[in-house]
Formats: structure tokens, C-alpha cells, sequence
């Protein structure tokens, strides 16, 4: 996204069709959470998760991340791209 040849109408209107619903959770600052069990692999290159208390964890390379309708947002600071596989799995809240 911090490329200059970044086209945000364009990668929104691929998030909208690729993943219907989730794209509208997304906030302005990133952060966002949804209705899943997400599973998350560096598979190259290293980016910051934040969650929504400010907390940040550096990932890297072969780091997993599993979350649960965590509220979140993810921060390249590397200046590198970086690559990541994502699982989301649909899930009911119980509260």
C-alpha cells in the first residue's frame, strides 16, 4: 500500500468482491476485526500486529499468528514488501 503505484479504488473494489462483508469492517487506521478464526503465516518479510490496546508484536519470517474476532491492524515498518497466507474460518460470537 505505501508503493506509489498503489491504486486504493482499485484494491478496494478487489477486497469488496473477493471478500464480501469484510472489507466494510476495515477502519480508517486499519485496525478492524471479524467474524472469524483467522490464521496467519509470514512466508517472507516481517510487519507489526497491533492490537486494539496499543500492544505491538513484531512477526517475521515462519511466525504464525492465530486470532479469534480479535480487533486488529497490520503494520508493514519495514519499507519491505512482505508476504503473507491468511485462513479465515467463519465463526458465531457466543456473548
Amino acid at each position: 500500500m505505501a508503493d506509489p503505484a498503489f491504486d486504493p479504488v482499485a484494491f478496494d473494489e478487489e477486497q469488496r468482491a473477493d471478500s464480501p462483508g469484510i472489507a466494510e469492517l476495515i477502519e480508517p487506521d486499519g485496525m478492524h476485526a471479524t467474524p472469524t478464526v483467522d490464521y496467519g503465516i509470514v512466508l517472507q518479510g516481517e510487519l507489526v500486529l497491533e492490537l486494539d490496546d496499543g500492544h505491538c508484536t513484531q512477526l517475521a519470517t515462519g511466525d504464525i499468528v492465530i486470532q479469534n474476532g480479535t480487533r486488529h491492524a497490520w503494520r508493514n515498518r519495514s519499507g519491505r514488501p512482505v508476504t503473507m497466507a491468511f485462513v479465515l474460518i467463519g465463526a458465531e460470537s457466543v456473548d
